[in-house]
């Protein structure tokens, strides 16, 4: 009797401790994936398929969520502030986490989130429309010598580092604000804006776009002859994506989340998209090295802005 009164009384307890018993029915509903932008972006895209082969993993649904505004901010600070169950998650560039908290007023920063896994390494640039005739960078400084031209940005981040070029060229840029992606083309195709910011929807408009400069420390990969900015200017955007989840995660649903986010990016689906159709690199990076990644890119992003703010 003493015996099944301590079963009994030990499975009372676990049930009511948070995350006790948690991995071994989770997940038992849809999960959400906030993806911070606009649909038809380069970053919509890759979440659906992400989202869809996790969901197929963990054997439940993944709706994604496009929940576009200030740049990411609005999606992004919707997530931080989710609650920790492991039902919303969020797919965002590594700088839409990083990037606000240092140059902004924001709700969240880099301990708001549990970073789950880096899948692909995004293709940021600037890029023209063929129809404007700039087909290189020296091309557009020139065209900027004596007009103020516009662009498109998506965030605060891509208008410092377009400023940042700005003033060491000593031309006057124009940001036109967009929602990402899916309304930058538009934008920029339509002629309402000289030249654009691109997080990588660009790929897939290389017969209309003219790529000027890769923002990046490495070569893009559709465009491997184009020019970097780290060689340039001395100075380079982060490019990783990843899935992150509210801070304080229990230990087993994380470790579930991460299994599925790096069997998700390995997938053949989540692959062909990323190779063959968006031209991304594809990563995956978890656990201790996610970590440290991230932790030296969130120093890196504060010695940019330091010596970047007016």
């Amino acid at each position: 009797m003493l015996t099944t009164f301590i079963k009994a009384t030990c499975a009372t307890l676990a049930l009511a401790l948070p995350g006790a018993t948690f991995a071994d029915g989770y997940p038992e509903k849809p999960i959400t994936m906030i993806v911070p932008f606009q649909a038809g972006g380069s970053i919509e895209t890759m979440g659906r398929v992400l989202a869809e082969e996790m969901g197929t993993i963990l054997g439940t649904k993944i709706i994604l969520k496009t929940q576009p505004g200030a740049g990411g901010k609005i999606g992004t600070t919707a997530a931080a502030k989710a609650t920790a169950d492991g039902y919303t998650l969020l797919f965002a560039p590594d700088q839409t986490v990083l990037w606000p908290p240092i140059a902004e007023d924001v709700d969240y920063d880099l301990s708001s989130f549990d970073a789950i896994a880096t899948v692909a390494e995004t293709q940021m640039a600037i890029v023209a429309s063929k129809e404007s005739g700039i087909e290189t960078l020296e091309d557009l400084i020139a065209s900027s010598q004596d007009d103020s031209l516009s662009y498109a940005d998506q965030n605060s981040i891509s208008r410092a580092y377009i400023d940042f070029i700005a003033k060491k060229e000593g031309v006057d840029w124009v940001a036109v604000p967009t929602s990402g992606g899916g309304e930058m083309v538009p934008f920029l195709l339509g002629g309402k804006v000289d030249f654009a910011w691109s997080g990588g929807a660009h790929n897939r408009y290389l017969d209309d776009m003219s790529v000027l400069l890769a923002m990046t420390s490495e070569p893009l990969l559709a465009s491997p002859d184009v020019p970097l900015m780290q060689d340039i200017y001395g100075v380079s955007m982060p490019a990783g994506a990843s899935v992150w989840a509210p801070a304080g995660l229990p230990d087993d649903v994380r470790v579930k989340l991460t299994e599925a986010a790096s069997a998700a990016a390995t997938s053949e689906a989540f692959t062909d998209l990323m190779v063959n159709k968006l031209a991304f690199p594809t990563t995956d990076i978890t656990g201790d090295a996610l970590t440290t990644k991230l932790e030296e890119t969130d120093a890196a992003l504060k010695t940019v802005y330091e010596s970047t703010a007016e």
